[in-house]
């Protein structure tokens, strides 16, 4: 079904059907405007962002980094929205930082305000309080593959690849290894950070790098599967549980139990933790309220 964009600062707000479009594309810029560097989509609480950048294979540029960190941020506390997708356009999921950025014209301050700013879409893509997916169908390299294993949830086809060859243009990729060195065994990342090597789809699912390996006709269906499988659930529970498990997996053993039993009580207090219990108890489906409202102190 064709889709209307948006197009403002780079970024593109899209609809399922063009008979209801949000705006008109006429209306916000003149038909020579490039095309935005994403595009956003949202409907029944699954907001789905997509790459559109597939010239530049999707390059995390400054500019395209600002428009994800713009799209994942939007509204993103209101209640409706439960769940989001990262896709892209192309056969490259995405093939990490614009080199051409990184080159000595562009000088040290522009550099780290570009690593800077990608850590901050990294931690905030953990740090929202909804799920995200990755929905991958290509090639994720360098930052693009660190971009993959900081989301939630990875879903890609059997074509796909990942890898981290910063090493052969000078590059080491130092920081897609936070992300991926948090995902994948120790001796496993330090061979793609030192040889440059790509990994298959099923290599990355045995590795823990990606949730699901599915072909490529069935990749949409998988992953927003996944999507509406969380939106059955209540977005306060969600929420506290993501936040938890990674303040967890920071610490040490004795200090993650620690933190985790305090929050299960918690859990145990909202509204909607002591209404899933009733309903499991009473046979029904959960009614969920979806806010961090207590049921007892």
């Amino acid at each position: 079904m064709a889709a209307r964009s948006l197009l403002c600062r780079g970024v593109g707000v899209f609809q399922l059907s063009t008979k209801t479009p949000l705006l008109s594309a006429s209306r916000c810029c003149s038909q020579t405007e490039p095309e935005p560097l994403t595009l956003r989509q949202e409907n029944n609480g699954i907001r789905r962002i997509i790459l559109n950048n597939p010239k530049k294979r999707n390059a995390l540029s400054l500019s395209m980094l600002d428009s994800l960190r713009e799209n994942i941020l939007t509204d993103v506390d209101n209640e409706g929205l439960r769940v989001i997708i990262i896709s892209a356009r192309g056969p490259v999921f995405s093939s990490g930082h614009d080199l051409k950025e990184l080159t000595s014209a562009q000088g040290r301050e522009f550099h780290t305000k570009v690593f800077d700013t990608c850590t901050k879409v990294m931690t905030l893509i953990q740090d929202v309080p909804v799920p995200v997916i990755a929905m991958v169908n290509g090639v994720a390299t360098a930052a693009g593959c660190q971009l993959v294993a900081s989301c939630d949830i990875v879903v890609a086809t059997e074509r796909s690849t990942f890898g981290t060859p910063g090493v052969n243009v000078g590059l080491f990729c130092s920081t897609p290894a936070v992300a991926i060195g948090r995902a994948v065994p120790r001796k496993v990342v330090m061979e793609m950070l030192l040889t440059g090597t790509p990994i298959s789809a099923q290599d990355a699912l045995l590795h823990g790098l990606i949730s699901k390996v599915v072909p490529e006709q069935r990749l949409e269906e998988e992953t927003l599967a996944i999507a509406r499988r969380v939106c059955e659930t209540s977005r306060a529970v969600v929420t506290l549980g993501k936040a938890t498990f990674q303040r967890q997996m920071a610490l040490g053993r004795d200090a993650a139990y620690s933190t985790a039993s305090k929050v299960m009580v918690d859990n145990l207090a909202l509204r909607d933790g002591q209404e899933g219990i009733r309903a499991f108890l009473e046979k029904r489906r959960p009614v969920w309220s979806h806010k961090t409202e207590k049921a007892h102190d």
